[in-house]
């Protein structure tokens, strides 16, 4: 049931993704204008991922009813296939940010969802089926909701679970988004509807990240308090001075507690992941659509990890640093295994492994 209070005033917050979790979701890839050959190549790697997943916590999938037979006989039968109109398959984007309260109530909050960008800058239309997403899930839950008219995607903000929020000032505030839209009217925004106390902003996300620089791409929270972010030491990279930015800003501030933050550098792949001829022509060329051309670089990062409440599913990209990360990762997580997941082809649509996963908090 849609409610007319905000979630503040009902005692409701945003959890940290490293809280317990009772399940996950996903959404059946299938633009041929967004993933090559149709989906078909990536449909194997999402079919490898939520089998991954659902050894760990049940998952669903989500898929339109075109798909649904296909997604049903590739699927184990652990994992549950709904049919779910949508318009692609980010749904940490597209569905609901749950809330909890101190008695471990969940609810659900919607927030405007454009394709990042809308008709100004968005990368497909229409989005009106994506937009339903959040809306139906709780339905299907029978989980109350609010909603607001503000847009905001999962991916375009972090938090802690004790009150601090990070996200990126070229995606909360841009015109695509959020026209004439201020910080301070985004702060009120985040404070209202997902109980945060403070906001950390950065000016930018990823280097050429499509979604115009997701919070995702650039750092994670491990713990309250404690981040990694993505580093590199090659001055000629555009991201060094991006993440330089970042870790300057981060190390100035405190959290909503007062406490200054770790912050752990995690370095991006050695060799730079970009668009190969097959993975850019495979891809059916549609008006409007944002063109795939080949040698375009990829968001490969390691920050952009799924965690679930045992384990944390890193990117793998096929390079030296793979298993440094991994290593670093385990130092930070050690009550979580830490497992490397093939990433080159999901970053072919545009978003990484935490943009297609959606994780349910628990009680």
């Amino acid at each position: 049931m849609k409610l007319m209070s905000t979630p503040r005033k009902d005692g409701f917050r945003l959890p940290a993704e490293f809280e317990f979790q009772n399940e996950g979701f996903m959404i059946w890839p299938q633009r041929p204008d967004n993933w090559r050959n149709g989906g078909k190549t990536v449909q194997k790697e999402f079919v490898k991922l939520i089998t991954l997943l659902a050894k760990y916590q049940p998952m669903t999938m989500l898929v339109n009813e075109s798909q649904y037979k296909n997604a049903r006989a590739s699927l184990p039968s652990n994992i549950r296939v709904l049919e779910m109109s949508s318009n692609d398959a980010f749904i940490r984007d597209t569905g609901p940010l749950y809330l909890k309260n101190k008695q471990g109530e969940i609810r659900c909050m919607k927030f405007n969802f454009n394709a990042w960008g809308g008709l100004l800058d968005g990368l497909y239309f229409p989005w009106d089926k994506d937009n339903e997403v959040a809306s139906k899930l709780a339905d299907l839950y029978h989980q109350d909701f609010y909603q607001d008219d503000f847009t905001l995607e999962g991916c375009s903000i972090l938090t802690d679970g004790e009150g601090t929020l990070i996200t990126t000032e070229e995606v909360v505030l841009s015109e695509g988004r959020n026209k004439g839209i201020n910080k301070q009217i985004a702060e009120e925004k985040f404070k209202e509807f997902l109980g945060i106390e403070k906001v950390i902003w950065l000016p930018e996300g990823f280097f050429m990240d499509e979604a115009g620089g997701d919070i995702d791409n650039i750092l994670n929270f491990v713990k309250p308090g404690e981040i990694v972010l993505s580093w590199t030491e090659d001055q000629s990279d555009p991201q060094y001075q991006i993440s330089k930015n970042a870790l300057e800003i981060l190390s100035s501030v405190t959290d909503a507690k007062g406490r200054k933050l770790i912050i752990h550098k995690l370095d991006l792949p050695q060799n730079k992941v970009e668009l190969s001829k097959d993975q850019a022509y495979g891809v059916d060329p549609i008006n409007g659509m944002l063109p795939r051309v080949e040698g375009q670089r990829l968001t490969a990062t390691y920050v952009n990890y799924i965690t679930l409440n045992k384990v944390i599913i890193v990117p793998e990209f096929g390079d030296f640093n793979d298993k440094i990360a991994q290593k670093q990762l385990a130092s930070y997580y050690p009550d979580r295994k830490v497992i490397g997941f093939a990433a080159n082809e999901i970053l072919t649509g545009g978003g990484g492994l935490h943009t297609i996963v959606l994780t349910m908090p628990g009680r």
